[in-house]
């Protein structure tokens, strides 16, 4: 074994991480394809496996393959939303009901025929990148394979992928007035999981799309300080909270372009809703029939609308199939599929905790197909008889594989086997499966079960670095919240005897989970440096983290910084008591939310933390976005006080005397790097010293090996100066 270095910790992908992605069934289930990287690269490729005899085939990279600094603006910023570092092939997707795969590269669209009939052909271009203006965003297959859509230069576009067929724009009217047809706006994008604005229907014969129309949101200008053009800016339509959002509405064109001037609007206001809400998703459930959902602004209604498109011209009346309402807020989600008979599967949070249903063509309820105090967080697959999901039954620390029949007529029933997190892909019409899973002990392996038995596709324990580096996993624990809830944490501790100086990892923000018997955790290798450093490393889901249900969530509820701060604090004393920490020398680190929490519990709570480093903090709610911010605190203008408390702004007096360490990508569209800019005014103005580290260059998260092992090195030597 040796030693880790600040290097080790910049690289991706992280020692045992290098796991399939876009793992997926052909539609007849008899082939399995996924992107794969090696562990030391980050360039992925596409693999074919013959699920019969479970044979591995790396199918030939078509396209060119480009680095990230010649891709267009729009495409690294779908990146940047998709938090999305690989290279080579980044995306696959199947039509749904053909042997072809759509392979987007950045000289445009290619296709392979043939890989599920054993016989895969040389991919072929049926879009070039030049056969249109502007990036081609977005691409899809229609079901049948015939058509691939996409959007470009502001509208969408359709194009044959037989024959010599070129794309034709089936919108109209948006290009050149600073609207897009076909493309998510930017909440729908970054905070709404909704990453298209356009639907394709089943038969291929049409395409809604959201008009967006953000032209009267203010522009948020980003200079690149760190180019050599001294014009060198982008501008962004950035909705902060309490201002005005996009206007978008869904309208619905032939695929063949002939309507292109004249849309079908659906009509938005038929429930009532009013005109402030967000089009949160579109599904086609018929080839005559949408299905929109609409959330209000409050974010705690939603209205599952139905459309048909039966008839000519005209506004399309819409009819609310059902609708959801929560005290604390509506969590979007993607379970919304149509089942052979008409019904639809559909996923409620009516009991606290996200179960599984079963809905009439009606949107009257059929019956309930999970139940308990758990989460089914996601579907993995949907057939004729049974659906498969993941949950938390059992524990929340694991995710597990589960499948019940549709019919209601038995309980859900366990598929994988050994404790840690589990997921993949699976196909019910045939009984297959992709397992990936891993527990702290062990880095993800991927495993198909078949009929023919269970194969083993890919272990990343395979990654030298793995064994090199001995890496030892955190020891779990429990502490005791001041409500009397129980909290997940992990603990690394260091050789010898305690106490030692302690450090905190935070993030702490809604919708995401640290601590889960996997081995994320374990390749969490900043911890694990600091840990070899001599210092104690410590992590907790606080209150108002994920997939513990509504009640747990909503413990931050207008009142953002405030349990998570005294649930962090809480860890700590847990590891002084224990002797673990030294209470004299605790520090606290996080990006993004645990950023934010890392200034905030420093200011709130200087008697317990004595440095932070913060990165990427939002140190303001009235600062960020609408669709985030508004969930949680509501609008500025509804909750003065709210706003106020949660601002590192408002206890900027607790740093004086303590250890600040502000790191920032100076083009970071998504946490301006203005936020940090307004907390170092604040100190200057109040003669409070601090520490400043800025990447010129980088976005939301640092891109760049040199500028993450730069920043490693930074950080190291901050806390073995500030906890000295």
């Amino acid at each position: 074994m040796r030693a880790l270095t600040t290097l080790d910790v910049a690289r991706r992908p992280l020692p045992g991480a290098a796991a399939p992605t876009s793992l997926a069934f052909s539609p007849d289930g008899a082939v399995l394809t996924f992107l794969l990287a090696d562990a030391d690269s980050l360039e992925q490729r596409l693999h074919a496996v013959d699920v019969a005899t479970a044979e591995v085939r790396v199918l030939p990279t078509p396209g060119v393959v480009v680095g990230e600094e010649d891709l267009s603006l729009e495409e690294q910023l779908r990146r940047e939303r998709a938090r999305e570092l690989a290279t080579g092939v980044t995306r696959c997707a199947w039509a749904a009901d053909a042997d072809r795969l759509l392979v987007p590269m950045a000289d445009g669209l290619w296709v392979v025929d043939g890989i599920a009939a054993g016989a895969p052909q040389p991919a072929r271009r049926v879009v070039a990148a030049t056969d249109v203006e502007g990036p081609i965003l977005d691409p899809r297959l229609s079901a049948d394979g015939r058509l691939v859509a996409f959007a470009a230069g502001a509208e969408v576009h359709v194009a044959p992928v037989d024959g010599d067929g070129r794309p034709v724009a089936v919108t109209s009217g948006a290009a050149g007035t600073g609207r897009t047809n076909g493309v998510a706006e930017y909440v729908a994008q970054e905070e709404m999981d909704r990453p298209y604005g356009f639907w394709l229907s089943p038969d291929g014969a049409h395409v809604a799309f959201c008009e967006v129309d953000d032209t009267h949101v203010p522009a948020y200008r980003i200079v690149h300080q760190g180019d050599p053009d001294p014009a060198a800016h982008e501008e962004h339509r950035y909705p902060f909270a309490g201002a005005a959002n996009a206007r978008v509405r869904v309208g619905v064109v032939p695929s063949d372009g002939s309507g292109r001037d004249r849309p079908r609007w659906l009509d938005l206001d038929a429930t009532g809703i009013g005109d402030d809400r967000y089009v949160a998703r579109v599904d086609w459930v018929a080839p005559d029939h949408v299905v929109v959902q609409l959330e209000d602004r409050a974010q705690r209604r939603l209205d599952v609308v139905r459309y048909d498109l039966a008839g000519d011209g005209g506004e399309v009346a819409g009819r609310l199939l059902w609708q959801e309402r929560s005290d604390v807020w509506i969590n979007l989600h993607d379970v919304l599929r149509p089942l052979a008979d008409g019904a639809l599967l559909w996923a409620s949070e009516r009991s606290g905790y996200r179960h599984l249903e079963v809905r009439e063509p009606d949107g009257s309820l059929r019956h309930v197909l999970t139940a308990g105090e758990w989460v089914a967080t996601d579907v993995l697959g949907v057939g004729p008889e049974e659906v498969w999901f993941r949950s938390t039954a059992g524990s929340v620390l694991e995710r597990h594989v589960w499948r019940v029949r549709l019919d209601g007529g038995s309980p859900p029933e366990q598929v994988s086997r050994g404790p840690g997190v589990h997921g993949g892909v699976a196909h019910p019409a045939t009984g297959a499966w992709a397992d990936v899973w891993s527990a702290p002990d062990a880095p993800p392996r991927t495993v198909l079960h078949a009929a023919t038995g269970a194969h083993i596709l890919h272990d990343a324990a395979d990654d030298p670095r793995v064994a090199e580096l001995g890496l030892r996993p955190p020891r779990l624990l429990t502490v005791t919240a001041g409500d009397g809830t129980e909290l997940h944490a992990a603990v690394y501790r260091p050789d010898g005897e305690g106490p030692w100086p302690l450090v905190v990892w935070v993030y702490g923000g809604p919708h995401v989970q640290q601590v889960t018997r996997s081995w994320g955790p374990t390749a969490a290798l900043r911890a694990q440096l600091l840990r070899q450093e001599g210092f104690a490393v410590a992590v907790v889901d606080n209150r108002g983290s994920w997939d513990r249900g509504l009640a747990f969530e909503g413990a931050i509820s207008q009142r953002l910084g405030t349990v998570e701060v005294d649930d962090q604090v809480g860890l700590v004393q847990r590891l002084v008591a224990d002797g673990t920490a030294d209470a004299a020398r605790v520090g606290i680190y996080g990006w993004s939310y645990g950023g934010y929490l890392s200034a905030l519990c420093l200011a709130r709570r200087p008697d317990v933390f004595r440095a932070a480093c913060a990165g990427a903090p939002v140190t303001s709610w009235d600062g960020y976005d609408t669709h985030y911010t508004e969930r949680y605190l509501g609008t500025p203008q509804e909750n003065p006080e709210g706003y106020a408390g949660a601002s590192v702004l408002t206890h900027v007096e607790g740093l004086r005397d303590r250890h600040l360490l502000l790191v920032h990508g100076l083009v970071d569209e998504n946490v301006h790097f203005r936020h940090t800019a307004r907390l170092v005014q604040a100190l200057v103005e109040a003669d409070i010293d601090h520490e400043l580290l800025l990447h010129p260059r980088e976005r939301h998260l640092p891109r760049s090996e040199s500028e993450r092992a730069a920043m490693e090195r930074r950080i190291l030597g901050f806390f073995q100066m500030a906890l000295a």
